[in-house]
Parts: C-alpha cells; structure tokens; sequence
C-alpha cells in the first residue's frame, strides 16, 4: 500500500516562510492543474485507487521538539504495516523526523538526497532543528546505511567537514552525471529538496540557488533508480514565491513519478491495494 501526508510546517526555515502551504497546493494540482493524473510509465497515481491520501499532520505548538516528536510518532503509525509513505510539503527540518521513524522500522537504510544544499550544519543559528541541519542530525545517530547527495552547489568549509566526517558521498552539480544511481542499495529513501532543480524550471522555492538540474534529469533519476523506495518527501516549495503554480506542477509531477516508482515494485498491482 503507498500512502501520502502532508505536513504543513515551516517555522524551522531560516531565510522565508511559506512552505507549510505546500501540501494544500500540490493536491490542488490534482483537482484544478493541466495535468492528468497518470505518471510516464502508465500507472494511474490516484487517491483511493492506487494511493490512501492520509491528510495532513496537526501540530499543537510550533515548538520544535513538539513538532518533531508528532511528525516521528505520525510516521512510526503511517508506515508500521507494509505502507511506503510518500510525505508532502514543510522544509526540510521536516526530514529529520520522517527518517527517525523510518530507521526504526529499517535497520539499514539508505538515503538519497537531492538538493542545492547538504542541510548538514552542526549548528545553524543555535536551531539543532533547523531545515539546514537534518541530515547532520540522522547521521549522528548512525542508523544509516549511506547517504547519497547529488545536485549540490553550496558546499562551504564545515559542509565538507562534515561530509567527510560522516562518510557522505557528495555528487556535486559541477561534477553531475547519472553513474551513481546504478549503486543506490535498497531499501531506499529518497529526499527531495525542490530547489535542487535550477530557479528555471522551479521559481517557487525560497532559496533559489542557480545552476541546478532540469526537471527532466530530476525525473531521469528516479525512473531509472532498481533499488526499493520504501519512503520519499518532496519539500521546500514555496507557493508564497510560485508563479502561476509552475512549482506546484512540477512537485505534483515528481510525487506521481515517486509514487509510480514505488508502486512498480511493491510486487502488488494498484487495485489489489484498494
């Protein structure tokens, strides 16, 4: 069974809010966008039929270790049967959470990450629950496998510290090309930063970093992954700075092309998870 959340939450952004309005645009774009629901390899991605759309996550308070702890105890109860679990909207600081729950269910897993930034600061404005430090945060935990990050084009001085520290395996977009996906391992997990794509293709971001990749490299990457998704989030879109929902489709574009990824080796056909 695949199941989608969202999670609408941003206080942990250190430059623009905006992303907890996320997940009501992009399933907005299933209802009012210029887009059929089916993704490119045919697989019809629609609620109810091939995926349980579960809604969005409630907070209580906006403080940090409250929200990580509702997003961690939502996952653990989302994804405690066979689901796979695709989560929608919030920034990135939303990741750590979702991978916390994640690594208690998979003793080995693996993360491909794929933005402008390696979010792997020790500390980022004295926030240890930043959007620019979860996967410092997941990796000091050493519950993963490996950690892959591709599309990156702001790694300063700490950045790489910290990536040899923590034996990070950093494609940087200067460097980009698509060998790394044929040693993705299962089970996998995919993170997905939307400002890794360059402004061009996604204005709606609040950090746009220029120089990224296309939407097509993007798709290219996940249609060609063998490994088992077992989990992905898409985050960082801004509708705040959208133009005409360009971003939102193209977030809704790559959720059906995630999805269809990991429907396509869930050994299950759609309907059977009616």
């Amino acid at each position: 069974m695949l199941k989608i959340t969202g999670i609408p939450y941003d206080a942990n952004s250190s430059f623009l809010k905006g992303p907890a309005y996320a997940p009501a645009r992009m399933r907005l774009m299933d209802k009012e966008g210029s887009a059929n629901d089916f993704s490119e390899n045919g697989i019809q991605i629609k609620a109810n039929h091939t995926y349980t759309d579960c809604g969005d996550m409630t907070f209580e308070s906006t403080r940090s270790e409250h929200v990580f702890t509702t997003i961690k105890n939502n996952i653990s109860e989302l994804i405690k049967d066979k689901s796979k679990l695709i989560s929608i909207g919030g920034d990135h600081s939303v990741s750590y959470p979702i991978l916390s729950a994640f690594t208690e269910k998979y003793k080995h897993l693996n993360i491909l990450h794929l933005d402008a930034h390696a979010d792997l600061y020790d500390n980022f404005d004295d926030n240890p629950y930043s959007h620019a430090s979860p996967f410092a945060r997941i990796m000091e935990e050493g519950k993963i496998a490996s950690l892959t990050q591709v599309g990156i084009r702001t790694l300063n001085t700490h950045q790489r510290e910290q990536a040899q520290k923590f034996g990070v395996k950093v494609i940087e977009m200067k460097d980009f090309n698509f060998d790394f996906i044929a040693s993705l391992p299962s089970p996998l997990y995919i993170s997905l930063d939307l400002d890794v794509l360059d402004p061009a293709f996604a204005p709606g971001v609040s950090h746009h970093e220029p120089g990224g990749l296309s939407t097509r490299e993007v798709i290219k990457i996940i249609q060609n992954i063998k490994a088992e998704v077992v989990g992905a989030d898409i985050v960082e879109y801004n509708p705040m700075r959208d133009i005409h929902n360009m971003t939102a489709m193209v977030a809704y574009k790559l959720m059906k092309e995630l999805a269809a990824k990991m429907l396509a080796t869930n050994d299950v056909s759609p309907l059977s998870l009616l």
